[in-house]
């Protein structure tokens, strides 16, 4: 990055290891693209809400040539999980953009289809079924809207495959 990593929080106190995944994360999307200006993090938690509880906002501007992306995620009630999930977007943004850059043109394909084969709520986890037969592990994180509650075995969802730690992994899972 050209200028530095800007901070700012309001309503929200950040800790040491919060500010310190963000500046890691910052890194990462310098590397993925380093034409990258600038990049400000806004954390801040909009309101308390009686149904829902204390939420985290993460707002990240990317200052790149040409323009500005902007990434505003969904709010959560885990202020963790809302940087990573932001970063997550802004990585594949900065992609896009590099991409376009480049004169790349990308080939969209379908999101595949699975069922759900294993549920375990009190863990937060489970299992999907390719129709290829392949069971893929998703986590409640990774189900879009929050709506981890209302899965069901046999439910059907889209999602999009990733290489985790362990093997294939689902991310962004839908109820189709």
């Amino acid at each position: 990055m050209k200028l530095p990593l800007e901070i700012s929080a309001r309503d929200v106190q950040l800790n040491v290891e919060s500010e310190a995944l963000i500046r890691e994360k910052a890194a990462k999307l310098d590397r993925v693209y380093d034409h990258i200006i600038g990049c400000r993090v806004k954390v801040d938690m909009p309101h308390r809400s009686q149904r829902s509880g204390s939420t985290y906002n993460v707002r990240i501007d990317i200052t790149v040539p040409g323009g500005e992306l902007i990434v505003k995620r969904e709010p959560d009630k885990d202020l963790h999980v809302a940087i990573v999930n932001s970063f997550e977007t802004a990585q594949r943004r900065i992609k896009e953009y590099a991409e376009k850059q480049r004169g790349e043109v990308k080939t969209h394909f379908g999101k595949p289809v699975a069922r759900i084969v294993k549920l375990f709520p009190e863990d937060g986890y489970g299992f999907l079924s390719t129709p290829e037969g392949r069971e893929i592990y998703f986590h409640e994180n990774a189900v879009l809207d929050g709506r981890f509650t209302e899965l069901r075995v046999g439910t059907e969802v889209t999602f999009v495959e990733r290489t985790g730690d362990k093997g294939a992994q689902a991310s962004s899972v839908i109820v189709a």
